[in-house]
C-alpha cells in the first residue's frame, strides 16, 4: 500500500506538469496568433509598434515550442515573464501610449490581455512545482546547489501565483473599463474652428485646440467609413453649428451627417478625424498609418 501511494505521486505531478506545459504553450501561441493578426491587419504600419508586435509574434511561439518540447523550468519562467511583459505592455499603450501609439478598448486586446494573466498562471506554477526527486540528487551529487535548489520548486508559491494573477486580471478589468471613455467630439463652443500648423516643415490643419486632423482614404465626400472601433481610434471631428476656418485656409469647408446622427466636418471634399495617438498639439503620428482597413493621411494646406 505505501509502494502504491509512492507510485502514485509521481505519476500524479507528471500528469499535472504535462497539463501545465500544454495550457501554457497553447496560451502563448494563442497570443502569437492575435497578434500575428493585429500585425498583418495594420499595425505593422505603425512605427516602432510594427516591430514590437512582430517580435513578440516570433517570441510567442518560440517560447511555445520551448516549453513543449522540453520540461525546462527555465523555460517555463521565461513564458511567464514574457506573458506579464505583454500585458504590461497593452496596459501601458492604453494608459499613457507606447511610442506615440495610444491603444483603445477592443475584443481582440482583451481577449490577449486575458489569455496572457492565463499563460502567466499556467507558466508560474509549472516553474514552481517541484521536480522529480531523482533528478533533483542527481544535480546535488554534481555540486550544482543552486540549480539543484531551483529544481526542487517553491513550495506554498501557488496562493502567490494565484494572488499575483488576481491583481493583473483586477488591472486589466479597470485598465479597459477607462478605456471605454473616448475623446469628447471635436467642437468649440457648437462651431468647429479649424487651424493650420506646421509640423515636419509641412502645414497641416488642425482643430481648435491644435489637435492634427487627418483624412481616411476609404472616405468618400459624402459618406464616413469609419466607425465602431475605427472610430475610437479616429475621433471624428463634429460640430454644433456652422464651421469657421481660421487665416490662411484657402480650401472648402463643409460637413457631412453621419449615420449616428452627428455632424462632420470635411475638407474638400474629405470627412476629417483626430487621432488618439496624437497625445499633444503637434504631433502626427497618425499620418501615413494603414490601419483600420485603409490609409490615414494629414490634411496639409497648400496657402
Amino acid at each position: 500500500m505505501p509502494r502504491r501511494r509512492w507510485l502514485a505521486a509521481p505519476s500524479s505531478r507528471r500528469l499535472q506538469r504535462l497539463g501545465l506545459r500544454l495550457a501554457g504553450a497553447g496560451m502563448l501561441a494563442a497570443t502569437g496568433v492575435i497578434h500575428l493578426d493585429l500585425y498583418v491587419t495594420g499595425y505593422r504600419s505603425i512605427p516602432t509598434i510594427g516591430w514590437l508586435f512582430l517580435l513578440q509574434v516570433i517570441a510567442a511561439f518560440g517560447l511555445a515550442v520551448a516549453v513543449l518540447a522540453s520540461a525546462s523550468r527555465l523555460a517555463a519562467l521565461a513564458g511567464a515573464g514574457f506573458a506579464l511583459a505583454t500585458l504590461g505592455g497593452y496596459l501601458l499603450s492604453l494608459w499613457v501610449g507606447l511610442f506615440g501609439f495610444k491603444e483603445i478598448r477592443t475584443t481582440a486586446g482583451v481577449v490577449a490581455g486575458v489569455i496572457e494573466v492565463g499563460a502567466f498562471a499556467a507558466m508560474a506554477v509549472l516553474a514552481a512545482n517541484p521536480g522529480a526527486p531523482g533528478r533533483q540528487a542527481a544535480q546535488a551529487t554534481d555540486g550544482k546547489r543552486l540549480l539543484a535548489r531551483f529544481e526542487a520548486g517553491f513550495p506554498g508559491s501557488r496562493p502567490v501565483v494565484a494572488v499575483i494573477s488576481a491583481a493583473a486580471l483586477g488591472v486589466l478589468g479597470i485598465s479597459v473599463a477607462q478605456a471605454g471613455h473616448q475623446r469628447p467630439p471635436t467642437t468649440n463652443g457648437g462651431r468647429a474652428v479649424l487651424k493650420t500648423a506646421t509640423i515636419g516643415g509641412v502645414t497641416v490643419l488642425t482643430n481648435a485646440g491644435g489637435f492634427t486632423l487627418y483624412w481616411f482614404a476609404l472616405d468618400t465626400p459624402a459618406r464616413s467609413t469609419c466607425y465602431g472601433v475605427c472610430a475610437g481610434y479616429w475621433p471624428p471631428a463634429t460640430v454644433a453649428g456652422i464651421p469657421s476656418a481660421g487665416p490662411g485656409i484657402t480650401g472648402k469647408v463643409g460637413t457631412i451627417k453621419r449615420t449616428d446622427g452627428t455632424i462632420q466636418v470635411t475638407y474638400n471634399g474629405h470627412p476629417l478625424y483626430t487621432y488618439v495617438g496624437d497625445t499633444t498639439p503637434g504631433q502626427a503620428f497618425g499620418n501615413n498609418l494603414n490601419l483600420n482597413g485603409g490609409l490615414w493621411h494629414e490634411v496639409t494646406v497648400t496657402g
